[in-house]
């Protein structure tokens, strides 16, 4: 390899450090990592939740228009009666932030447990990549609406939204550190000058009477009936999903929160433990509702402050009130330069908001596919992703033109299915818990928000698309990558109970180790002692050795690496070692490895042939952890010690 690319290669893998020391809504804390109050937390999440604000009421008058501010109590009301009850139930029963994601996985068991959370990993995706592109590209709307703005850059929208999205990537090649200061900041200031023009706009409206009537009338001349009314918004308030974004990573940002007792006259026993991270629950429980009352609030009164006083025409594509309608009023009520400061707050908001999205995918991948398997070894450093992630992000800004009007569907999308995948975790551990009243409650959230997710995709199929194609990459890359990953060890410990090591060490004692394979069967004298049979008459094993035999059981295959647990029993007058691992040929390795460094004697391990196609029992090995077991051991064996003089020996019949 020549020299440029060796330092490219140790530039990019450099470190190999876990994503999860990066800031964002799926941050994981070093042990030493400080903890913060739940308020200052609730910033670091709401620079993603609350700067929604900067689209999400232009978003509504294009799809609701004069229904906006109905949809949107609708949307609220879901918010405060559906989500929040909800993602308060997953921060009890994930307090270490793995989100409804590990919930869902821990309910469901071996390979469907692993396959939906590859599903949803490609929703998760979705939803963190057009995060980070539809900040970006709100951020250049309130950069070219602006009145100080340079002309030439109109007509560049894509061009200014790659720019901003290289300099995200430039940010993150060069080390980004956590800074829930910064995230304090920005969020204080923004929602300030939010309220500043909400409290204007609204006081507007209440000084001329007109403009609520002209509104009204055309409410009802529209939609003269009441119960239509309400039935329309009913239908449409799922176009407003944006406004559910935050409380995924609401619950991820728990191991930040600082917990332990309420008050320093609390007794020092109520402080967190591992064990009961109580005060961490609480503080995650008020971040969350709080967050949702902000945002309740905010959206309602402007919505009817944008629907009352922003044309619908301004805010369709191209007007100047598209995807920036607060920013519209802040310029039109308040003057250019404080519309100048609201631009430059919302336009770091949302940048930092595309900050901490890429940070949650940084995380998230590394979190879930290398445990089984399905990620490359380069996956698990942060450069090789930023550059993956980021050409994604460039293709998804050229494929949608930059328009936040068109990524609003794919971003809704991956919203909702978070939180429809939350309702379902969370409705299925009450009713296995037996608590019949909250299994009830929790699934007729689920159906609301089922229908919220269907609605969605049937108007806007783009987040279906999207997601599609990022489930099928994952699971296409994923299968490959266990494929190939297949011959490693996989193991990340061996443990001998105090039986398996006695036996072991006066084995050793003879000079040699001889441990015989057998797939249990029956279990009685008659299976062991033809494996024994065979073992001297076939492979010449001296019949003065003592042999040891070797069963392996597999209870959950799909699980990539986990420790091997040795455990000595006997049947018949014969030792056995059962080993206790997510694969067979694996597993046999890494103990004839151990018992080599242990003992110092190289082991033999005797085999049979299976039977079966070639093929079918590879497959069988990648997915079930079994199939041909004696050709693959050796082959494990032989990458993990590439000295044939130190390797075990491998016997086969």
């Amino acid at each position: 390899m020549t020299p440029w690319r060796e330092g490219l290669r140790g530039w990019l893998l450099a470190g190999t450090e876990q994503a999860r020391r990066h800031p964002g809504p799926h941050a994981q804390p070093e042990p030493h990592h400080p903890r913060h109050h739940w308020w200052r937390v609730m910033c670091l999440t709401g620079v993603d939740y609350f700067s929604t604000l900067g689209y999400q009421p232009g978003i509504a008058i294009l799809a609701a228009g004069a229904v906006s501010p109905i949809a949107t109590a609708v949307l609220v009301a879901v918010t405060l009666f559906g989500a929040l009850p909800v993602y308060r139930r997953v921060a009890g029963e994930s307090p270490r932030g793995e989100g409804s994601i590990a919930i869902l996985e821990k309910q469901l068991s071996w390979w469907k447990g692993k396959l939906l959370v590859l599903v949803l990993l490609g929703f998760a995706c979705t939803d963190f990549l057009i995060t980070i592109t539809l900040s970006a590209a709100d951020a250049t709307a309130h950069i070219l609406e602006n009145p100080y703005a340079p002309d030439l850059l109109a007509g560049h929208e894509v061009a200014v939204t790659l720019v901003l999205l290289a300099l995200l990537a430039a940010v993150f090649l060069r080390g980004f550190t956590e800074a829930v200061g910064i995230a304090v900041i920005l969020v204080v200031v923004y929602l300030a000058l939010n309220v500043v023009v909400i409290v204007v706009s609204l006081y507007k409206v209440a000084t001329h009477p007109s403009l609520l009537d002209d509104w009204h009338a055309l409410l009802v001349a529209e939609h003269p009936d009441a119960f239509a009314l309400v039935g329309v918004a009913l239908i449409v308030f799922p176009k407003l999903a944006l406004g559910l974004s935050g409380f995924e990573t609401g619950v991820a940002v728990m191991p930040l929160i600082r917990g332990g007792p309420d008050s320093p006259d609390s007794p020092a026993d109520t402080a967190d433990t591992d064990a009961n991270p109580a005060g961490r629950i609480r503080g995650a429980r008020r971040l969350l509702t709080t967050a949702a009352l902000i945002m309740a609030v905010l959206l309602l009164t402007s919505s009817l402050a944008t629907t009352v006083l922003i044309p619908e025409q301004l805010a369709e594509p191209g007007g100047p009130a598209n995807g920036r309608a607060l920013a519209y009023l802040a310029h039109q009520e308040l003057g250019s330069a404080f519309g100048t400061a609201y631009d430059v707050s919302t336009i770091a908001i949302l940048w930092f908001a595309g900050a901490s999205a890429l940070a949650g995918l940084l995380n998230l991948v590394p979190r879930y596919l290398p445990r089984y398997g399905m990620a490359p070894h380069w996956a698990q450093a942060v450069r090789p992703l930023v550059l993956v992630f980021t050409a994604i992000g460039f293709a998804v800004t050229i494929i949608f033109r930059a328009s936040v009007d068109k990524q609003g569907g794919a971003y809704a999308t991956g919203v909702l299915v978070l939180i429809t995948s939350a309702s379902v975790a969370v409705t299925i551990s009450a009713a296995r818990r037996g608590r019949r009243r909250a299994a009830f409650g929790f699934g007729a959230i689920t159906a609301v928000f089922v229908y919220t997710t269907v609605a969605n995709v049937i108007e806007r199929p783009d987040g279906l698309i999207i997601g599609s194609i990022f489930i099928l990459s994952i699971l296409v890359i994923s299968f490959l990558s266990r494929a190939v990953r297949s011959f490693e060890l996989r193991v990340t410990g061996v443990r001998l109970d105090e039986t398996a090591t006695r036996w072991v060490t006066e084995a050793a004692r003879s000079g040699a180790l001889h441990l015989v394979a057998n797939e249990f069967d029956t279990g009685d004298a008659a299976e062991y002692a033809d494996k024994a049979s065979k073992a001297h008459e076939v492979l010449h094993v001296p019949r003065a050795a003592r042999l040891l035999f070797l069963e392996v059981v597999v209870p959950d295959s799909s699980e990539f690496e986990g420790r091997l647990d040795v455990c000595g029993r006997e049947r018949h007058g014969y030792r056995i070692l059962q080993l206790t691992s997510n694969s067979v040929p694996n597993a046999i390795a890494a103990l004839l490895l151990h018992l080599r460094d242990l003992t110092g004697t190289r082991p033999n391990v005797y085999f049979e042939w299976s039977e079966g196609n070639p093929l079918q029992n590879l497959a069988r090995f990648v997915f079930f952890g079994v199939g041909e077991v004696a050709s693959t051991t050796r082959e494990i064996l032989r990458e993990a010690e590439p000295d044939p003089q130190r390797r075990p020996f491998v016997h086969v019949a």
